[in-house]
Parts: structure tokens; C-alpha cells; sequence
């Protein structure tokens, strides 16, 4: 009497665990497609972003970025917004040449420059005269 009891609790067992099982590979399969739709959508606007920007700068300018965006992605990126932000309040009209983007980035380094500090403390050892 005890094993078709202990056969039933295994079987119901059996059957949750297939279906968990079953539902978390429905989930895993539904990931994978929001994924690749955010990545698509990333894709889809750092191409417009790229383009806009290209309409804008000047090749000797986007050149320039590009160098910067090798030592430091995070400083080009940030340049790149404020010229964007700049187009698409009408303050730019014509396309930024090298000299007014080394400007703006004359302006920019200005404002973020961060002091660094080096304090030298030398040690009282038993030399002291």
C-alpha cells in the first residue's frame, strides 16, 4: 500500500519537475530574442547616431574623435553628445571643422579637469641630524 502511495508522490513529482523544466526553456527561449532585439535597437541607433554625426563633423573632426575614442571612449562619447545636443538646438550650422572641435575640446578639458594632488611624506628615521 505504501509503493503505489510513494509511486503517485513520485509521479506528481516527476510531472512538476517536467514542467518547470519545460516552462524555464520556453523563458530561456524568449531571452534570447529580447536580447537580440535590444542589441538590434542599440545597433539601429548608434548607426544613426554615427550618422548624424557625420553630417556634422568634418572628416578631419570625425578623424580626431576617433583618435580620442581609442585612448579615451568615454571623453569622445561625451564629446560627441554635446555636439549632437548642439545640432539639434540649431547651434550648429555648418559642419565642425578640426579647429572648432579642438576648441570645444580645449573648453571641455577646462571644465573637467580634476586637480591631482601629490602629497610627499618623508620618513623621520633615525638619520635626522
Amino acid at each position: 500500500m505504501a509503493d503505489p502511495e510513494l509511486e503517485a508522490i513520485r509521479q506528481r513529482r516527476m510531472q512538476e519537475l517536467m514542467a518547470r523544466h519545460g516552462t524555464g526553456k520556453q523563458g530561456n527561449q524568449q531571452n534570447p530574442d529580447q536580447e537580440r532585439d535590444q542589441e538590434d535597437a542599440k545597433r539601429e541607433a548608434d548607426e544613426r547616431r554615427q550618422m548624424m554625426l557625420s553630417q556634422i563633423l568634418s572628416s578631419q573632426a570625425r578623424e580626431r574623435i576617433a583618435r580620442i575614442a581609442l585612448v579615451k571612449p568615454e571623453k569622445a562619447r561625451g564629446v560627441e553628445d554635446v555636439i549632437l545636443r548642439a545640432a539639434q538646438m540649431g547651434q550648429i550650422v555648418e559642419k565642425v571643422s578640426e579647429e572648432r572641435l579642438i576648441t570645444l575640446l580645449e573648453q571641455i578639458n577646462s571644465q573637467t579637469t580634476k586637480q591631482t594632488k601629490v602629497t610627499i611624506q618623508r620618513r623621520r628615521g633615525v638619520d635626522d641630524d
